[in-house]
């Protein structure tokens, strides 16, 4: 047998590989939130290039911090059953190239935001970028069991991106939107944190579940869920919206608040990956109850 061992080299990288270091799942929720954002923004219809492009920028830019976070949780995801297939922690992508490529998708995106939105949203894009990036990933995150929900201001900001590409300004309504989806972040997260808690320990990343126990997570996260409902109520109290929103928001907060409960009980199996699935789609419905109801005055 010899000292020499032999390496098997890498497959080279495929297109799908730079696909999943933009994490477009979670992307594509963002971007949800973005367009009824800018439809929120306006009754007149949205100009197609902001539609299209104003998207697309912030998309780029969103898949620009993700890949980020691949590159410097490598050595985490490698402890994760979930994470250690990932295209940079197994290798298949160099920690180099996946830098060069969020660069490159952050300036495309910066690019076309200039060009067919506004400065400002260009600049809060950035500004997301850098929050999750360089504040969240880079230190937060290894830094407190808080770092879900100081880092989810940068995860908020995509409804606020979108209604500031369409209306040039910031006001009180993306601001609220920004809010709702600020409060959603800890329960959303820290119910996945308690399905993943053994990782999570593995990696040694202080998530609350970790440092604080899971009954501690679970009151909080039932806590979180109060004020997420009242935040919730808030477009319907300042007349950004009516009452079918409001109906909605009760209907889906409640159920929220009922999954909260159950994890808070432990009285059904899987109830913390239960409660996580279930923020995704309260999320997405919200947000499309805000829509409808906006355009519901204009329906014949």
């Amino acid at each position: 047998m010899t000292s020499l061992q032999r390496v098997e080299p890498h497959p080279p990288a495929s297109w799908r590989d730079y696909l999943e270091l933009t994490k477009p799942r979670v992307v594509l929720l963002m971007l949800i939130t973005s367009l009824v954002g800018m439809f929120l923004a306006t009754r007149a219809g949205v100009p197609w290039t902001v539609l299209l492009f104003g998207n697309l920028g912030i998309a780029l830019c969103a898949g620009a911090a993700a890949t980020v976070n691949h590159v410097v949780d490598r050595h985490i995801d490698g402890l994760m059953a979930r994470t250690r297939r990932r295209p940079v922690t197994s290798g298949r992508v160099s920690p180099v190239a996946a830098l060069v490529f969020a660069l490159l998708l952050a300036l495309a995106g910066q690019l076309l935001l200039l060009a067919f939105t506004n400065p400002l949203t260009a600049w809060l894009t950035l500004a997301s970028l850098i929050g999750y990036a360089a504040i969240y990933t880079g230190f937060l995150k290894r830094a407190t069991p808080q770092n879900i929900v100081i880092g989810g201001l940068a995860g908020a900001a995509p409804p606020l991106l979108g209604w500031v590409a369409v209306s040039g300004h910031l006001g009180a309504e993306p601001l609220l939107l920004m809010l709702i989806i600020f409060a959603w972040t800890p329960p959303h997260f820290w119910a996945l944190a308690i399905h993943r808690k053994a990782e999570y320990a593995r990696a040694d990343i202080p998530m609350l579940p970790v440092t604080h126990g899971e009954q501690y997570t679970k009151v909080h996260i039932l806590l979180y869920t109060l004020i997420l409902l009242a935040v919730s109520l808030l477009p319907f109290v300042i007349r950004m919206s009516g009452l079918p929103y409001l109906i909605c928001a009760l209907l889906l907060g409640g159920r929220f608040l009922y999954w909260a409960w159950v994890l808070y009980r432990d009285s059904r199996p899987q109830a913390a990956i239960g409660t996580f699935k279930y923020s995704i789609a309260y999320l997405f419905l919200l947000f499309i109850a805000l829509l409808v109801d906006h355009y519901l005055p204009l329906i014949p």
